[in-house]
This record gives C-alpha cells, structure tokens and sequence, in this order.
C-alpha cells in the first residue's frame, strides 16, 4: 500500500516530548514552544511568531486582531478550506468569494478590487499548495483601500515570494502545522505578525484575555484581565515534537522537493502528449513541495484515475469541494461574479502521494500507474 500521507517522524519526537514532562512544563508557552518561535522568527522574518493550537486558531486570532465585526465583508477565495472561512464568519462577517487563477488554484488578484465595497475590512489570499498569490498586486489593493490582509499560509511553510517568507507579507500570516503538514506537532499552527505594535494584544488574546505573558517575563509583578480573549496556547508537548522536526527542516523541504520533482519529470511526458496538467510555478515564487497535483479532463475522468490508483493500492485524494457550494457557504457568503475556473478546476484536481521519507521507487510506481491509467 502506498499511502497518501505518512505524518512527519525524525525520531527525536519522543526524547524532546519526555524532556518536557521532565521539566514539570507540559502546558503553554515551555521551552519548547519558546525555540519553535524564535525559530520561526528567525527563518521568516516576522516581527512576532506565537505558536497556536491549530491554523484555524491563528486566523481566528487575527479576525480578532482586525477587529472584524458583524456586518463587515472579508474577501477570499471558494477554492479553501473552511477554517479559511470559519475564522471571519465567527465574527459576524459574510464571506465574499471570488474566482481562482486556473494556473495555480490561487485567488485571481486581478477580480478582486471589483468585490470591494464600503462594508469590506479585510482580503485573504490562500497560499495554495505552497505556491504564493501575486502578493504585489494584493497589497497594493489593500494599501489603496485601507483594507487589512490576512494570509492564510497554512501550505507555505518554508515557502517565499520575491525573497519575502510567505506569511510575512500581510497584516498577518496563519500556518498550520497539523499532521498533513510538512513539518507538524499533530494539531498545532502560528501566527505570524508584521507589525510589532500588534504584538502585545495578540499575546494577550492567546492568553485567554490576561497580560499574563508580560508577568512571566517580569515586566509586571501581576497579572490580570485585560481584553476578551481565549486559550490558543498549545502544549508544549506538541511544541517538543514539532521542534524535532524544525531542526532539520532543511533537510525535510529537501527529501519533499526530490519527491516533487521526481513526479513532475516522470508526468511531463503526459503533460506534453496533452493528457494531464502538471502544478505551475510563477516567477518570484519559490514553493516548498507541500503536494505534488495533476489535472485530468474532467471529473469522470478523476473519479476514474482515483479509482484506478486505489485498485493497485495507491491512494491518491481531491479537495475542496468550493465553499460557495457548501450549505454554510450560500448561509454565510456570496460568490462575487462568475464561477469561471473555480468548480470546473476543483473537479479535475487529483493529489499524489507526498510525504517526507517517501520511497523514490514508490514515487516511480504511482508514475507508472498513471501512465498505464492513460495508456489504455
């Protein structure tokens, strides 16, 4: 059996996560947590890393940061998942949808400006597959309208656009370190904050409210409740077990880049006989080999492919089914214009294999396999 996604294992997971149960500090905000934030930090760039119980949690925390409010309209794409969603609408905001780029799955930056109007507070562009959204054009859309980005870089760990770590180039950046990851702590995510200004309140926010972070740094001799706020501090057992794999995550994007580009060498015959699409890579965009994609024709043709793969014992999967679709997404949002790209392309995506310690001759049979599927 070749699995979709084996979850990322260094082997020092369990010393680091008994050293925490050592240290009598298994709750929020140990040692642990500490290095996986300055690490963060230091790789990014970020002006502040606080580490999260989810992605899900991060985007909350920056809903709340923006200061969404019901009545307020946050512009994304229907091509997400629906933490992307779920964080704004929890706010009172309607969700407004737009179209997808059909080269990189990504939120078309050129229709987004048209969806804007008195009631929009905020843009959140979704980093698909560790691939960046033409972050120029956003920011600048923002800059013009006063509105605040959030990006949603749950895929882009380790991934840049034009020299800038994915995740710092808005307001706020949101990564998810769950176990489908490339590098993660089982449940577990971060924000990123570009403005140090905006530190103080996050960590208060994270601290269910209190300024209980400035007391364990002795800046204050108690601490109290300042703001509404929730528990978005993960264990720092969890924290121990991605640090294991922080450590070496030169070397995990590595392994997961060979992957990446074992497949595309092995599927450009068929790409060029004009049988499947393979990912695009803008300029200025360096990935991080979060997933390896092809396109077939249609979505007979995927049920087809999937079906085919899980029949030699390979499993292969597809996502999303588009927001705007779903039942909460017609209750909580709105598509703005017309669904050119965004549930045509959903339906023809199809995800390979992709995990760090993935055997190349694993790799080379899935290719095989396609290229048998479309032989016939």
């Amino acid at each position: 059996m070749i699995n979709f996604n084996i979850p990322p294992f260094t082997g020092k997971e369990p010393e680091y996560m008994a050293q925490a149960i050592q240290n009598h500090k298994i709750s929020g905000d140990g040692e642990f947590t500490k290095r996986c934030n300055r690490w963060i930090e230091d790789r990014t760039g970020t002006a502040k890393a606080l580490l999260t119980t989810s992605c899900t949690h991060a985007t909350e925390m920056a809903a709340l940061l923006a200061d969404i409010k019901p009545g307020d309209e946050v512009i994304m794409p229907s091509y997400t998942f629906v933490s992307t969603a779920d964080a704004f609408v929890l706010r009172g905001a309607t969700a407004v949808f737009v179209d997808i780029r059909p080269d990189t799955m990504n939120i078309n930056e050129t229709l987004i400006e048209d969806a804007i109007t008195e009631k929009t507070r905020a843009i959140v562009p979704v980093h698909y597959a560790g691939v960046s959204c033409e972050m120029d054009t956003i920011m600048d859309i923002a800059n013009r309208h006063n509105l605040i980005v959030v990006e949603d870089a749950a895929q882009g760990v380790m991934a840049s656009y034009k020299g800038k770590a994915l995740g710092t180039i808005g307001d706020y950046g949101c990564f998810s370190f769950h176990e489908t990851k490339n590098y993660s702590m089982g449940e577990g995510g971060c924000l990123l904050i570009r403005n140090p200004e905006n530190a103080e309140k996050a960590e208060i926010i994270r601290e269910k409210g209190t300024n209980r972070s400035k007391f364990f740094r002795g800046e204050i001799d108690k601490y109290t409740w300042v703001e509404a706020g929730s528990s978005y501090l993960p264990s720092d057992m969890n924290a121990a077990y991605l640090w294991a794999q922080l450590e070496i995550a030169d070397e995990i994007y590595a392994d997961r880049m060979r992957t990446w580009e074992h497949y595309y060498e092995a599927l450009t015959p068929l790409k060029e006989a004009g049988r499947i699409e393979l990912p695009v890579i803008p300029e200025g965009c360096v990935h991080n080999a979060h997933m390896f994609y092809i396109k077939a024709k249609d979505l007979e043709e995927r049920s087809a492919l999937i079906t085919f793969l899980k029949s030699h014992e390979i499993s292969s999967v597809f996502h999303y089914i588009p927001l705007h679709g779903a039942p909460a997404g017609q209750k909580y949002g709105r598509f703005h214009g017309e669904d050119r790209y965004t549930t045509k392309e959903s339906e023809r995506l199809v995800r390979l294999p992709l995990y760090y310690g993935l055997e190349p001759e694993k790799v080379q049979t899935v290719c095989e396999k396609i290229t048998e599927f479309y032989s016939r």
